[in-house]
């Protein structure tokens, strides 16, 4: 015991941890590495031709780790990372202790060109990094390491590049994610990205409008600003959160990169690595879902619905609301599943000035929410943190005032946008009405997008207002047999204020 003693005082001495860098490592609560694990590497949806260029790996440094499960987040976890050139060899070490990184497995490079006299980018290749891992232990915390020839995160003075990452359990406890979309780089990202970290959440939901290399977000080729380089800035950005906690997107409409094919989507082909299980990975990558203890997950595209911004309006030719509706009807129907949450980008109900709600996404989706009693709809675009009433057929069928309690398997669906997480805010034709501020009023103006254009409407439903920075956390606890499971759903404000609570409840 004292040779290992001065064995690990000696790995992980404080010089190491400083030589390594500044990256915790985090607990570790009795992990234990399978020693059959497997991984494999990932399907590419574009490949460029990358140029050979001669660099000594010593001193090329990963960055931009961000985790994604796999179809089944109790054994498959995606790690997903970026080098600034081309590397040898690339690779991610493996373990049940940060000592005992045996399992070395090789990774897929995918490196995405961005073609000449696109933007300030053009003739530009960046390489993104995949390593699917599979036959994991479920609830189990891992150390990993990412390196490739010349750098090896196992040699005692990269010890502080580590990472963890924990396999969702076996069996239903309670657990807490987080959500938002439209974050981008900046200074409001990063803050956030801080505050998400400390509400220790299993994994966390982006609701599109990712990273804004496409400052036009109308999918066009024509469109000018694009930068692929933001990509580099928005992952650094984001790692201290998703080296560790696994980052579930979905795409909005400044992630339609027009000039990489098919749709737009073959820039997020590179970047990420989703599950694949929805009903078209060649045209939809974005839309697939993923069941984390008591709670299945579906994550949508509704630039396909958007009457909006319609460059991809249509794409899975009604594939994707069959799949939604087959996917709704299995996970209502499973004993073992009491919460399904729905997240995507454009708004089936908001007040904003800017684009306010989506006509195609009521069309389309909202009554397959209601008909299987979704628990909780989250979506982005506007950058704003508003909360329905409980709604059904567009109509309030019951006032949830903060601190309220929703019972949508006999009321209808609670409707959240959660816009807020960095980028520049938009504005309410009604006063802001939050916690500690409530300001209720019984309509507000807004507006509906429809295939013929905007169309005025008055509503009721819009009971919580907040302009400024914030995120969403929901705490799940289960429950046993003939008692009721909760959600608590809390807005946050950047500063860490509470600004917004409700509960939805189901008798299991």
């Amino acid at each position: 015991m004292a040779e290992q003693h001065e064995y690990l005082r000696a790995r992980f001495s404080r010089r190491n941890m400083i030589r390594g860098g500044a990256v915790t490592l985090g607990a570790v609560a009795g992990g234990a590495f399978v020693p059959g694990a497997t991984a494999r590497a990932a399907v590419p949806a574009q490949r460029a031709a990358a140029s050979a260029e001669k660099v000594d790996g010593a001193l090329v440094a990963p960055f931009g780790r961000h985790l994604a499960y796999g179809t089944d987040p109790r054994t498959e976890m995606t790690v997903s990372w970026q080098v600034p050139v081309a590397v040898k060899k690339p690779y991610i070490r493996i373990g049940a202790h940060p000592w005992d990184l045996s399992r070395k497995i090789e990774a897929e490079v995918r490196a995405l060109h961005t073609p000449a006299g696109v933007g300030a980018s053009g003739d530009h290749t960046q390489y993104y990094l995949h390593a699917r891992l599979t036959h994991l232990r479920p609830g189990r915390t891992y150390y990993y390491g990412v390196g490739h020839d010349g750098f090896d995160p196992a040699a005692p003075h990269l010890v502080g590049t580590l990472g963890t990452f924990t396999t969702a359990p076996a069996h239903s406890e309670p657990f807490t994610f987080t959500a938002f979309g439209d974050e981008g780089v900046g200074y409001h990202g990063l803050a956030n990205d801080a505050l998400l970290l400390g509400q220790n959440p299993a994994f966390h939901l982006h609701a599109g409008d990712i990273a804004y290399a496409d400052p036009a977000g109308a999918g066009k080729t024509g469109d000018t600003g694009f930068d692929s380089r933001i990509w580099d800035q928005f992952l650094a950005q984001t790692e201290s959160v998703a080296k560790s906690v696994p980052w579930m997107v979905s795409y909005g409409n400044h992630d339609m990169e027009a000039w990489y094919s098919p749709n737009g989507y073959g820039g997020e082909e590179a970047r990420w690595q989703l599950p694949e299980n929805g009903p078209d990975k060649a045209n939809l990558p974005g839309v697939y879902s993923f069941v984390h203890g008591n709670t299945a997950v579906i994550s949508l595209d509704a630039n396909d619905v958007s009457f909006e911004i319609p460059a991809n309006l249509g794409i899975s030719g009604g594939t994707q609301t069959k799949w939604l509706e087959a996917r709704l009807k299995k996970y209502r129907a499973a004993k073992d599943i009491d919460f399904i949450v729905v997240f995507f980008h454009h708004c089936a109900y908001c007040t904003s000035t800017a684009h306010s709600s989506e006509g195609g996404v009521r069309q389309e989706w909202v009554p397959l929410f209601e008909k299987y009693t979704v628990d909780l709809v989250i979506n982005g675009h506007n950058h704003q943190y508003e909360r329905t009433d409980v709604i059904k057929g567009d109509e309030v069928t019951k006032k949830l005032p903060i601190g309220g309690t929703a019972y949508p398997e006999t009321e209808g669906v609670v409707y959240v946008t959660a816009g807020a997480a960095g980028r520049s805010l938009y504005a309410f034709t009604a006063p802001d009405s939050y916690e500690g501020h409530e300001n209720d009023v019984e309509s507000v103006s807004a507006f509906v997008n429809l295939k013929g254009g905007k169309q005025n409407e008055t509503v009721a439903w819009s009971r919580v207002r907040y302009l400024d920075y914030s995120f969403l956390r929901v705490d799940v606890t289960p429950a046993a047999k003939g008692r009721t499971a909760t959600m608590r759903v809390r807005g946050i404000a950047e500063s860490g204020v509470e600004i917004d609570h409700f509960t939805v409840a189901r008798r299991v």
